[in-house]
């Protein structure tokens, strides 16, 4: 199914962000806390910041990493990289020390902008360690207040902004269909993170295709409470915010009630969330505090539950829509719309965007009709260049066509709405995160107690599903959950931790690893139900 292409004129994000900035400059851009941006503000500080960074020797094709929570310097740091025609590397701050090593270094990132501290961790002390191991690191930027003494390869932020005001550096003029704008990490099925490398053209078009299906405009109010290390953040939040001229209202991190206030304060007309964010809120929203103002938004990260959708209309986001995206495809591929019919705006995710290209294979790779369950595969300007350095695994995600194997099983019904009915990978969507069972596994079988680990996930009504950790122990050693827990702390996020531990004595016996994990789902759901803890 194809669609047609939209005609809005190339532009890299700098670009986009500097129309903006020179249609409106004086209108709001970002608010944070009790604090408002314009536009000329924000272009000042990128602009400042920028200059700072060429100082230091990056230029354009360098990668800076941000590991930063939705705060204003994440925006202002995103278009400072921009301006250079440097590349961005949006880190998630809830990263182990060992995945943003790895990150920082398969990405040869020059420089990282951090933080001093947030959420009680040192990130000083932990990028000063990363600076002694990683050699293509040379510099460290970072937020924070302390008035701390730094050498010659460590900035605080405000310092280097300041260093570059009032000098100017040459636009950048690069190929928005060549030059990459940004890698954002996804998991890995074996345990390796992969690179995603997305252009200018990805991300701008898409977004400002994103835009014009929800009817924004310079008037919109976003409440950005999606992270924007992530690409629904960072696209279907900040860029679109910047295609439309409108603005953004920040919360560093999501939190129920915080958010509703925030709406509710700032007369947030646009609200973005994965389900279990929408869950959450609807918990805490108590009937006469509405926040009034709120119009439209995406729900999308996880399998929207029809019941969740309609009760979200209803009570909070008139004309909420479902959307349907991975980080490979910038991220929208296809949204509902206030025109489709109720039941195809509930129990679909919409139609693709104009100029987005969709089939449905069999196993054998060839094209199924249209009712027909199948891999899904994109093509269109929102696919990725490839996943860095990494050309024998962008190769086996693509056709010989062109298109994105997206390892999802979906059905497109006679009027090209797409549906999604399954996976056909393992990954577990936690919370709107995708975990990979395969990492979490090569984690837990290097503790010495564990003799074989399985990771499956387990349905959850706040977050969609829980990770259960089915281990089995080695002869004679002793472990607990809360130690095994423990363990995988120090190497994953604390999003890809267990949840849940299930100790058996063997597992069952099956032909597959994909049988093996249907039977043991089986064993874990009944233990759950007959209220079992004990050793099965």
């Amino acid at each position: 199914m194809t669609t047609t292409a939209p005609t809005a004129r190339l532009e890299t994000v700098a670009q986009l962000f500097q129309a903006a900035a020179n249609a409106h400059p004086d209108a709001p851009c970002i608010t944070s806390g009790d604090r408002t941006w314009t536009y000329w503000n924000v272009a000042a500080q990128a602009n400042a910041l920028a200059v700072g960074l060429q100082n230091l020797g990056i230029e354009s094709g360098d990668r800076v990493a941000v590991d930063l929570p939705n705060w204003p310097e994440f925006v202002i740091s995103t278009l400072a990289v921009a301006e250079l025609g440097a590349v961005l590397v949006p880190l998630n701050p809830g990263y182990s020390a060992r995945e943003l090593q790895f990150m920082l270094r398969n990405s040869e990132a020059v420089a990282a902008i951090t933080a001093e501290e947030w959420g009680g961790v040192d990130y000083l002390q932990l990028f000063e360690t990363l600076l002694v191991e990683l050699p293509d690191l040379q510099y460290l930027v970072t937020v924070g207040e302390e008035d701390l003494w730094y050498d010659d390869r460590i900035f605080q932020f405000e310092d280097l902004v300041s260093s570059g005001r009032g000098r100017e550096i040459e636009p950048y003029e690069g190929d928005p269909d060549e030059d990459p704008f940004a890698i954002l990490y996804t998991p890995g099925t074996t345990g390796a993170a992969k690179g995603v490398v997305l252009t200018h053209r990805n991300v701008v078009e898409s977004a400002t295709a994103t835009a014009t299906a929800l009817g924004l405009g310079p008037e919109d109010r976003t409440l950005c409470c999606v992270p924007m290390y992530h690409i629904f953040g960072l696209s279907a939040a900040l860029l679109t915010t910047l295609a439309t001229g409108s603005s953004l209202v920040l919360q560093d991190a999501f939190e129920a009630d915080e958010a509703l206030e925030l709406a509710r304060e700032h007369e947030a007309t646009v609200l973005h969330g994965v389900p279990t964010m929408f869950v959450m809120m609807l918990r805490t929203l108590a009937k006469d505090r509405r926040p009034a103002w709120l119009r439209t938004g995406i729900i999308a990260g996880a399998p929207v539950a029809e019941e969740l959708v309609r009760d979200v209309r209803v009570r909070l986001v008139p004309d909420l829509e479902i959307a349907y995206g991975l980080t490979e495809t910038s991220p929208t591929v296809s949204i509902t719309s206030p025109g489709d019919s109720e039941a195809k705006r509930s129990q679909t995710v919409g139609r693709p965007l104009p100029g987005i290209e969709l089939k449905v294979l069999d196993e054998d790779g060839s094209e199924l009709p249209s009712e027909s369950v199948g891999e899904l595969v994109v093509r269109g300007y929102n696919v990725m260049q490839g996943y860095f350095r990494q050309p024998g695994k962008t190769r086996n995600v693509m056709t010989e066509d062109e298109f994105l194997k997206t390892g999802d099983l979906a059905m497109l019904d006679p009027e090209g709405y797409l549906h999604i009915v399954g996976r056909s990978s393992d990954v577990i969507i936690r919370g709107g995160y995708n975990v990979h069972p395969g990492e979490i596994e090569a984690v837990l079988r290097s503790h010495p107690a564990v003799h074989e680990a399985a990771v499956l996930g387990i349905p959850n009504d706040v977050l969609g599903e829980l990770i259960c950790a089915c281990v089995v122990v080695e002869e004679g050693a002793l472990i607990t959950e809360d130690e095994l827990r423990d363990f995988c702390h120090d190497s994953l996020a604390d999003y890809k931790v267990p949840d849940l531990v299930r100790f058996m004595d063997v597992f069952p016996e099956a032909p597959t690893e994909g049988a093996r994990r249907v039977e043991l789902a089986r064993v874990v759901r009944e233990g759950a139900e007959t209220g079992s803890s004990e050793p099965v």
